[in-house]
C-alpha cells in the first residue's frame, strides 16, 4: 500500500516521516497509510519461505519457528496499542538549544493500531524459561550502520513485561497483513513502551540476565541529563529508555493559526504507560485551568483524544494542555527541563501560540 502524499517526511532512505496533525486526529485508529515510519535502515529483503524466528539464551528448549508455525500453532490475540517515537515532540527542544544528528520530528511521529499476532508469553512458555532469565532481547533483520560497522537494530524488554498479555509478535495492522515497512513478516509490539522497544522483521529472541548490548538499547535510545553534550557525555550514565511518559498535544489550532472564531473546540491527543484520567486547558499561562471532555477510553493501550470548548477574544494567545494519568502523573511545565542533547521523551506541557481576529 503506497503512503499518503500528505506525511511529513524527513529522509526518504531509511524512511523517517510522520502524519500531519490534522490528519492524525481525524481517525482514533490511525489509517496505514497515514501512519508514522521510523526506520534506521533500509526495508530488509525478506525470504518468507524460509523465514525461521529463533528463540534462545536461557530457555529449556530452543526454538526456530517457521511462518506457518506462528501463525497457527499459538492462539491469535488482538490489541489495540498506540506507539510512539521515543523522539516525538524532538521539534520544541531544538527550539531551545540544538540537538545536532537527529530527526526533527514534530508531534505526529505516533500512531493507533489494532495489532494481531501470537502472545509473546505463549512462545516463551513453550520455549521454556529458565531461572534467573531477566530479559527478553530481539533482533531485527535490518542492516544499520553506525561507525562502519553494521549493528543491525535490537532491543530488550524485562521478563516481566514479556510476559504480560499484550505484547505481541504482530503479523496484522488493522485487520491486514503487516506491510514490509511496518515490520513483516513479524515485528514486536510492545504496548506502554517507547516504540524503539517494538523491534521490527524480528529474527531472534533471546532470554538473558542482562538488557540487550545492541547499540540502540545500550548506546543510542537512552536519556541524559541536561548539562550533558555529545562531547561531555558519559555513555554509561545514560538510562535506558522503556515506559512512555505522560504527554499531551494540542493538534487543533496548530502554531501561528489565524483563526476568525472567538470560540474554539481545542482538540488533541494525550497518552501514557497508563490510562489517561484528565486533561487540563489553559488560555492565561496556568493560571488557571479547564477540564476538557475525554473520548474513547475503552482501551488500555490506546491514547485518549479528547476536546475542550474555550472563549478567547481578538489578539494573541497561548493555549496550554497538560495531561494527569490514572496513577496522578502529570506532565513537567517548561520543555527546558526536560532538554536533551538527545532530544528524547519531551512531555512538557503543550503550547501553542495563535491569533483571533
Amino acid at each position: 500500500m503506497p503512503k499518503d502524499p500528505t506525511l511529513i517526511f524527513y529522509t526518504n532512505e531509511p524512511a523517517n516521516a510522520e502524519t500531519p496533525l490534522d490528519a492524525l486526529r481525524e481517525n482514533f485508529i490511525t489509517p496505514v497509510d497515514l501512519f508514522y515510519m521510523r526506520n534506521h535502515g533500509p526495508v530488509p529483503e525478506m525470504d518468507i519461505k524460509n523465514y525461521r524466528l529463533e528463540v534462545k539464551g536461557m530457555v529449556e528448549n530452543e526454538l526456530r519457528l517457521s511462518l506457518d508455525e506462528l501463525m497457527n500453532d499459538f492462539p491469535k490475540q488482538t490489541v489495540m496499542a498506540t506507539l510512539q517515537c521515543a523522539g516525538n515532540r524532538r521539534d520544541q527542544l531544538i527550539e531551545i538549544a540544538p540537538v545536532p544528528g537527529e530527526v526533527p520530528w514534530q508531534s505526529g511521529a505516533i500512531g493507533n493500531a489494532t495489532w494481531s499476532g501470537a502472545r509473546l508469553k505463549d512462545i516463551l512458555k513453550k520455549a521454556g524459561i529458565k531461572k534467573g532469565a531477566e530479559y527478553a532481547a530481539f533482533m531485527g533483520a535490518d542492516d544499520v550502520i553506525r561507525n562502519g560497522k553494521n549493528v543491525g537494530f535490537g532491543a530488550s524488554i524485562e521478563i516481566d513485561k514479556a510476559l504480560c498479555d499484550e505484547v505481541l509478535l504482530a503479523y496484522e495492522m488493522n485487520g491486514k497483513p503487516l506491510e514490509p515497512i511496518h515490520g513483516a513478516p513479524f515485528r514486536v509490539v510492545v504496548p506502554g513502551y517507547i516504540g524503539a522497544r517494538s523491534v521490527k522483521w524480528l529474527t531472534e529472541i533471546t532470554l538473558q540476565k542482562t538488557p540487550s548490548n545492541n547499540y540502540f538499547q545500550a548506546h543510542a535510545y537512552q536519556l541524559f541529563p541536561p548539562q550533558a553534550s555529545a562531547e561531555t557525555v558519559d555513555w554509561d550514565s545514560g538510562l535506558q529508555l522503556s515506559e512512555l511518559q505522560v504527554n499531551c498535544v494540542i493538534t487543533f489550532p496548530q502554531k501561528n493559526n489565524v483563526v476568525k472564531s472567538k470560540t474554539l473546540n481545542v482538540q488533541g491527543y494525550a497518552l501514557g504507560a497508563k490510562k489517561i484520567a484528565r486533561v487540563d486547558v489553559s488560555i492565561d499561562g496556568g493560571e488557571t485551568w479547564s477540564t476538557a471532555k475525554l473520548l474513547h477510553q475503552k482501551e488500555k493501550w490506546a491514547w485518549a483524544f479528547w476536546e475542550a470548548d474555550i472563549q478567547l477574544p481578538n489578539g494573541e494567545h497561548e493555549i496550554i494542555a497538560r495531561a494527569f494519568d490514572t496513577a496522578s502523573n502529570t506532565q513537567p511545565e517548561d520543555a527546558k527541563h526536560v532538554w536533551n542533547f538527545k532530544g528524547y521523551m519531551n512531555n512538557a506541557w503543550h503550547r501553542v501560540k495563535i491569533c483571533v481576529e
